[in-house]
C-alpha cells in the first residue's frame, strides 16, 4: 500500500490546528481555525477528496482519530463523509481501548505494525492530521507521497510534520495547483535514488 499524507500547512510548516480554535492548543497555540480564509470547495476540497476517494484506508495517530472519530459519524450524507466513515481506518495507539473505538471500521495498531502494511498490495494508506506519526513515517522512509496544501499564511510556530533529525531527504514536485485565494497543492514524492 502506498502511504500518502495528506496535510494542511502554512508558508512556515505549521499543521498544528487547521480545523478550529479548541482543536489542538498545545504549547499555548492561538491559531485553531487558520485554514477557513482559504478554503474553497473546488481546488482546496477537491484535494481531500481526491485523496479520500483513492484511499483503501487512513492512517491516524490517536489525538487526531478522536478529533475525525468525534466529528464525522454525525455527518453521513454527503459524499466525502460517507467515505470518512465507511472506509477501513487504523489508529496508531497504545492507550486506546478497544471500546474506545466507537468510529465504524476503526482497528488500533502498533507504528511497528505500519511496515507490514506498507508492504501490503493495495491502494493508499492516508494519513490526514496526526503530526508526531507523519514526522515518524517519513524520518523512517515510509511515505510515498506527501500532499501538502499550503496555505499563504505564517504562523509563527506550531506543530510540524518535518523531521528534525537533520536527514537529507529529496523530493520531486510531482503536481501543484494553485487556488484564487492563493493556496497551492503541492504533491511530492521521494525523488529516485541514483
Amino acid at each position: 500500500m502506498r502511504i500518502v499524507i495528506t496535510e494542511f500547512i502554512s508558508l512556515d510548516g505549521v499543521v498544528q490546528a487547521p480545523g478550529g480554535p479548541k482543536e489542538d492548543t498545545d504549547g499555548g497555540f492561538a491559531h485553531g481555525g487558520w485554514t477557513h480564509p482559504f478554503f474553497d470547495p473546488e481546488i482546496v476540497g477537491g484535494a481531500f477528496a481526491d485523496a479520500t476517494a483513492k484511499a483503501e484506508a487512513l492512517l491516524f495517530g490517536r489525538r487526531t482519530w478522536q478529533t475525525m472519530a468525534a466529528a464525522w459519524p454525525g455527518r453521513a450524507g454527503d459524499p466525502f463523509a460517507d467515505q470518512m466513515n465507511s472506509v477501513p481506518k487504523y489508529v496508531v495507539s497504545g492507550t486506546l481501548a478497544d471500546a474506545d473505538l466507537t468510529w465504524n471500521n476503526t482497528s488500533r495498531i502498533a507504528f511497528d505494525e505500519i511496515r507490514a502494511l506498507h508492504e501490503k498490495h493495495g491502494g493508499d494508506l492516508v494519513v490526514m492530521g496526526s503530526p508526531t506519526l507523519a514526522r515518524a513515517l517519513i524520518a523512517e522512509g515510509l511515505v510515498d507521497e506527501l500532499r501538502l496544501i499550503v496555505m499563504p499564511v505564517l504562523l509563527g510556530g506550531g506543530k510540524s510534520i518535518f523531521p528534525a533529525d537533520g536527514g537529507l531527504r529529496t523530493l520531486e514536485l510531482v503536481s501543484t495547483v494553485t487556488s484564487p485565494a492563493g493556496v497551492n497543492v503541492c504533491t511530492y514524492r521521494p525523488a529516485a535514488k541514483g
